[in-house]
């Protein structure tokens, strides 16, 4: 990002010489490519050593591929790896309530709370030097598309007729092919790689490569979904079934894709020609 796009003026505070200029360690995936390369330490979150940085951040990898925010990557990153400045620059207290009604929603739905340390109230108010919230411009700038919401897991369906399938089809504004894989993270915990294929769209006002960025985003907004779908490190297919209603994205149906199975196959081959009632 553009630092300079976010800046108030104002006057920061010294950082003094407790704190030196490090390169941004490569194992901080979701803060490289962010506009600069080198981090200060100790951070503003108070670490003290690129082993305990890499360590902290990785806990929030996930939640910046959720898209939760637009400007969660900004935020996160101005505290884990603050840009090499005579000051500290802290983010604005309105971009740090932006991204927590954002995405305070999506730590919910892992099982955790926003924690104290990102508590709002500690960063400078609009009129500082700080890192400002550009939601409002965001949302003229750039297409604003549905967002997943943390749901019940729908149950996975294994037995099923492809006429059933097509009766489903009519009410839905979407049908994902999914294929799932996980895989164990340095850190000890589980990362997925989710492959999309669209099948149909009813929707007309999104395209194939949005339905397929939006169950990615679901898959990782709702990873005890996920979890339920990839009980070993074996690849799974599944279909994704849903609408869209009021900028969310719900899945309603899912079912297993076993290549022995040909209903799923028949119920999307004749989808193309199927006449709903």
């Amino acid at each position: 990002f553009a630092v300079s796009g976010f800046l108030r003026v104002a006057i920061g505070f010294d950082i003094g010489l407790s704190t030196k200029c490090v390169v941004i360690p490569k194992e901080m995936d979701m803060c490289q490519k962010i506009g600069y390369s080198e981090m200060r330490l100790p951070n503003l979150m108070g670490h003290t050593s690129t082993a305990e940085v890499i360590l902290r951040s990785g806990t929030w990898q996930r939640l910046v591929h959720t898209d939760c925010h637009p400007h969660v990557r900004t935020f996160l990153c101005s505290m884990f790896a603050p840009i090499c400045l005579d000051t500290f620059i802290h983010p604005c207290r309105s971009m740090c309530v932006a991204v927590r009604d954002s995405c305070a929603p999506v730590l919910a739905c892992h099982g955790h709370s926003w924690p104290d340390s990102l508590d709002c109230d500690r960063f400078p108010a609009d009129e500082d030097m700080c890192l400002a919230s550009l939601a409002e411009e965001y949302k003229y700038l750039h297409k604003v598309l549905p967002k997943p919401a943390c749901q019940t897991c729908p149950a996975v369906e294994e037995f099923f007729l492809h006429k059933r399938i097509l009766e489903i089809f009519c009410n839905s504004n979407f049908a994902v092919k999914v294929k799932l894989s996980r895989k164990r993270t340095a850190f000890g915990d589980h990362e997925y790689n989710i492959e999309c294929q669209v099948e149909f769209i009813t929707q007309e006002s999104l395209l194939p490569y949005e339905t397929r960025s939006m169950i990615q985003q679901w898959l990782l907004v709702n990873e005890n979904c996920t979890q339920r779908m990839t009980p070993t490190h074996r690849s799974m297919t599944y279909l994704l079934v849903g609408n869209i209603k009021e900028g969310i994205i719900l899945v309603n149906q899912v079912y297993r894709w076993q290549r022995r199975d040909l209903q799923l196959t028949l119920a999307t081959q004749k989808w193309r020609y199927h006449k709903c009632l």
